[in-house]
């Protein structure tokens, strides 16, 4: 990208930006052994429309699985409640209050700039947007071109790069959405865990993108709009990488997204208590990709060719806790439907939106329909019960599984397990060891995570905080603490 282009692109002093658009970020921070806390609350706190929002929602993220980045951490496995979640974070000094959406598998950290034009000023979701301005933090300051951490982004240094230069950045998303700016370094407070279900303040120096200019999905015309996307992916420069390569945390983080209540978990660290059955992750797969090998309904298996199940591009199965419902394969939606349906003969099935399949149900759903279960690799299992793949709208039952070949061509083949399968468990990401496992787990409880530093072991928490939304009491428990232990090796 030539200077021209970067000043085209991006509407900021001239100075602030160097010569080519990188596409990922190296997270530095500082930080404390003790654990730490981000409030993170869901994006959607009520169903709003039809049910082609939820679809919508679900399209969006599979295309950025096309693209190479991964989804949004969050959710919820009731499809009537929209579920991704967001982080309240603070940066700065004074600090100021952020709201960014937590995302399990992109690299890039980045806040919406005070030069943006296009980004948005108000959100429906009834918080407060802030632009950052590094002129009214007394400890930001810019990240040069000529830097380390430019170097390292670029693989090596920058052409015509000049010391009072910026580092920029450029990621380009699946649906066509974009965000451009440059990268500063700025203190983010947070809350530190000082024991059993005790914090106290703590922050750590982070390295992040000022997006001075965003388009599409991401731009004023978002209506449900956040001030930026926190980076928690597989790959190395991704915000539990980097933290992990700078000797402050294992490369292990756990979240369960409670299905019944709201909120949950989630926690960097290993957890000790549940103990979890773990599968290994597919090697050289930029996504959670899991070796399934069977699909069960009831006491009935599916039958269905092995080479389905086989890992590849745009084919296998994804864990992906930013999809809401989960998307299966013709050949095992299909049979899988089939089958549940007919346990009741009697059912008279609707389509709703085009397509969910609904039906009027008075009886109780998980006496009157089969469990579902997927087997992997290691003899790990996942079992989803009927009230967690049905759930009520408009006085009828509608059936959460969908079919991955009614999205697209692309995507026809792809497992996508979402949230409709993965709340009320515990899931554990070990990428010290390529693993991935998961537990059935009261996620209003608390969990333990051991300080790899001292050996000791703190219990953490589920919280739910209170949203700025004028909604009634039970809805504004519809919420998520964002638990990250930040621990020595």
């Amino acid at each position: 990208m030539t200077s021209s282009m970067v000043s085209s692109l991006i509407s900021a002093p001239p100075t602030r930006f160097a010569l080519i658009s990188l596409l990922t970020l190296v997270f530095a921070i500082s930080v404390s052994s003790n654990p730490g806390v981000f409030n993170v609350k869901y994006r959607y706190p009520r169903l709003q429309g039809s049910l082609s929002a939820l679809k919508e929602h679900d399209d969006r993220r599979q295309l950025t699985i096309l693209a190479g980045i991964d989804l949004p951490l969050g959710g919820t496995g009731r499809p009537d409640i929209l579920g991704l979640y967001y982080a309240r974070i603070e940066i700065g000094t004074p600090a100021k209050s952020y709201y960014v959406q937590v995302d399990t598998g992109s690299d890039l950290m980045w806040v919406n700039c005070i030069q943006c034009k296009q980004c948005p000023r108000r959100s429906t979701l009834g918080i407060e947007l802030t632009l950052y301005n590094i002129e009214e933090s007394k400890s930001g300051k810019l990240v040069s071109c000529d830097e380390d951490f430019c170097y390292q982004i670029s693989h090596g240094p920058l052409s015509g790069c000049k010391a009072n230069m910026s580092c920029p950045y450029l990621e380009i998303y699946g649906d066509g959405s974009s965000t451009a700016g440059y990268f500063v370094q700025d203190v983010v407070q947070y809350d530190s865990v000082a024991g059993d279900l005790k914090t106290k303040t703590a922050n750590g120096s982070v390295i992040f993108g000022c997006g001075a200019r965003q388009s599409g999905d991401l731009d004023g015309s978002n209506e449900e709009a956040l001030d930026g996307i926190l980076g928690f992916g597989k790959a190395n420069s991704s915000m539990i990488s980097q933290l992990a390569s700078s000797g402050r945390v294992k490369k292990i983080f756990a979240h369960c997204l409670d299905g019944r209540n709201g909120g949950g978990i989630f926690a960097i660290g290993r957890v000790v208590q549940p103990k979890v059955n773990m599968t290994p992750l597919v090697p050289n797969q930029p996504h959670y990709n899991v070796n399934m090998t069977a699909v069960q309904v009831g006491q009935e298996f599916l039958d269905i060719p092995a080479d389905l199940f086989e890992a590849g591009d745009r084919k296998g199965a994804i864990i992906d806790s930013g999809t809401t419902l989960a998307y299966l394969p013709e050949i095992i939606y299909e049979p899988l439907v089939k089958k549940i349906t007919s346990q009741e003969p009697a059912l008279k099935v609707h389509i709703v939106d085009k397509d969910y399949k609904c039906f009027q149900y008075s009886g109780r759903v998980d006496e009157g329909f089969p469990n579902v279960t997927f087997h992997f690799e290691n003899s790990v299992f996942l079992r989803v019960y009927p009230h967690d793949y049905l759930f009520p709208y408009e006085g009828m039952w509608c059936i959460g599984w969908q079919n991955s070949g009614m999205q697209s061509r692309d995507r026809r083949n792809m497992t996508l397990l979402g949230d409709l399968v993965l709340s009320n468990k515990l899931v554990l990401y070990d990428l010290e060891n390529q693993l991935i496992g998961w537990t059935e787990y009261n996620c209003s409880s608390s969990i333990k995570v051991k300080d790899e530093g001292t050996g000791t072991v703190h219990l953490v928490g589920s919280h739910y905080i209170s949203s700025t939304c004028p909604l009634d009491a039970s809805l504004l428990l519809l919420s998520l603490l964002f638990l990250v232990t930040l621990f020595f090796l």
